[in-house]
């Protein structure tokens, strides 16, 4: 009997031993080999190869938006400072600069990676393609690179690596500004027209009033913010910069809604309303005070100088976990929303990401009804015939959003010199900011006025 129950304790042994090896085999397969990460979470939702990949990249820069964020703090900053020639020539002021090098060289990493994907994957067709394997798989090859980037970028040589890098993370910043606000068009309509659809479909009240309720609260954001930007931006009489900023930004804001409701842009668009003017028109006010806040002179109340022991007034923690904060959730959206979105790649149409009703075989092809099935989360390739997205585009938009990044917690601050001694708001930056405002509103006029200008053409809304 012992005999028996030992032979039976060690097949039970090797059963459980094959089933955890069973279990890993997919991980090894997803971490070291081309399988898609299929094996995260086996109660989530069934989705698709391509939208499990921007899921993976999307937590690459969210790490390295937290390790960026995480370098402006006074602990990490002391332990910088250690690091040999990091501080050889700014020896008064490196606490007060150090983080904002650090963040540099970490952004410089992270944009590095994306550049080198984007280059990999030009012109990748179908997941046929030997290079979607390394696109959608490989992923702990592809962390270790990640870190790698990250742990040499701290060994380049200063020089002129701060200013060169911070005009060339001001270019792309204001790229992925632009790219930003189609996103924030796109996604204002759609969410008008969703709310809008169910109110006519329902007949449902709650709809309606929480369209004016909604609108109604945007608005008078906007407006506390003119009056806060009147308050603080315009004390002194030599501030008549900010007052035509602000006036000029509210006259366009105040346009553009006449338009959204005007009877001739309502027959054209129906769901045109003033939810969308009034999501434009508080991001607009939001530019507008971004772009104040780095003017270099006494109208900027924040500070415009970092130089000596402390740093400036006004970038304490709250602001910089505030912008930090916002600007990583519109980086989320717009980069997602920007890969997926058939206006800007020419891909086919909307995709749904994630497919909870049910499965599909990623070898025969064929759906299958899981109502009887126990849930289990699958990943499957919907690539085989054509990509769903540009690879090369998702990652240049990943690269502009790492300079975003970059140049968002540094406050778009300018070295003054090449010995990066000093760090000082500039009047680009602000016009940078401003001119991307107008290019705001512009854009958003131009998707009222278009459909009314060409009737014979589909503009998608």
């Amino acid at each position: 009997m012992g005999a028996v129950l030992g032979a039976l304790g060690s097949c039970a042994a090797f059963s459980s031993c094959a089933s955890c090896a069973t279990s890993l085999a997919p991980v090894a397969a997803c971490c070291c080999g081309s399988s898609a990460c299929f094996c995260c979470c086996a109660r989530c939702p069934s989705c698709k190869n391509s939208t499990a990949s921007r899921i993976v990249y999307t937590i690459f820069l969210f790490l390295g938006t937290v390790m960026s964020a995480v370098m402006l703090a006074p602990g990490v900053v002391d332990k910088l400072e250690k690091i040999p020639r990091f501080c050889e020539h700014v020896p008064d002021n490196c606490n007060s600069l150090v983080g904002y090098l650090a963040v540099y060289r970490v952004c410089f990493a992270m944009a590095a990676f994306f550049l080198l994907m984007a280059v990999m994957m030009f012109k990748v067709s179908s997941s046929r393609d030997p290079r979607a394997k390394f696109q959608n798989g490989f992923w702990f090859v592809k962390i270790l690179f990640f870190i790698a980037l990250i742990v040499a970028a701290f060994y380049i040589p200063k020089g002129q690596f701060g200013t060169a890098w911070m005009y060339i993370g001001m270019i792309g910043g204001y790229m992925f500004i632009l790219l930003q606000l189609m996103m924030l068009i796109d996604f204002v309509y759609n969410w008008s027209e969703s709310w809008v659809e169910k109110f006519e479909t329902t007949g449902n009240k709650r709809w309606y009033w929480a369209l004016v309720i909604v609108t109604s609260g945007i608005y008078i954001l906007a407006v506390g913010a003119v009056v806060c930007f009147f308050l603080f931006y315009t004390k002194s009489s030599d501030c008549k910069t900010n007052k035509f900023f602000i006036s000029l930004n509210l006259v366009l804001c105040f346009i553009v809604s006449m338009v959204a409701i005007h009877p001739k842009v309502q027959e054209c668009q129906p769901s045109s309303g003033l939810l969308q003017a009034a999501v434009i028109t508080l991001y607009t006010m939001y530019l507008t005070w971004s772009g104040m806040s780095n003017e270099p002179d006494e109208c900027n109340p924040s500070g415009s100088l970092i130089s000596g022991p402390n740093l400036a007034p006004g970038l304490g923690n709250g602001r910089t976990i505030l912008a930090a904060i916002l600007m990583f959730v519109m980086v989320v959206y717009s980069c997602l929303r920007t890969t997926t979105s058939n206006r800007l790649t020419a891909s086919g149409s909307m995709e749904e990401t994630l497919l909870p009703d049910y499965t599909q075989d990623a070898e025969s092809g064929n759906a299958t009804n899981e109502e009887d099935k126990p849930r289990n989360q699958r990943v499957y390739d919907d690539e085989s015939t054509a990509v769903t997205y540009n690879y090369s585009f998702f990652h240049i938009t990943f690269f502009l959003a790492s300079l975003y990044i970059m140049m968002t917690l540094t406050n778009w601050y300018s070295p003054e010199d090449s010995d990066f001694t000093t760090l000082t708001s500039n009047w680009p930056t602000v016009w940078v900011k401003v001119s991307s405002s107008w290019a705001c509103i512009a854009l958003y006029l131009w998707t009222l006025l278009a459909p009314v200008l060409l009737p014979d053409r589909d503009f998608g809304h």
